[in-house]
């Protein structure tokens, strides 16, 4: 059974203007609204995030993928797309050539 939560904020006049344009223009009501601009600021810090992660090491793709919530193909083309360096060192590349050669 799927179980709602009430949230509260104070937010400033220009963030109401903000969503009151949004919601005329998708035919929404508030709470729709905010749920759906929330779920996609929570996917985009997701995604942010476990890049940064995997940028610094401490996760592998595959791992930030899976935490940010996405495909590993989605993972790498936002990876190309914001540069984050592959974490790939020449031990891994020996090791995937060895692998792939005994095959």
């Amino acid at each position: 059974m799927k179980q709602d939560y009430m949230v509260g904020a104070r937010i400033p006049k220009t963030l109401v203007k903000e969503l009151e344009r949004i919601e005329r223009a998708e035919e929404t009501d508030r709470s729709t609204t905010v749920r759906k601009l929330l779920t996609r600021a929570i996917q985009d810090w997701n995604l942010e995030h476990y890049a940064a992660q995997y940028g610094k090491g401490k996760l592998s793709m595959a791992r930030a993928a899976e935490e940010a919530g996405v495909t590993l193909w989605e993972f790498q083309n936002y990876l190309r797309e914001n540069k984050v360096s592959a974490q790939y060192d020449r031990a891994e590349l020996e090791h995937d050539l060895k692998t792939i050669l005994a095959r």
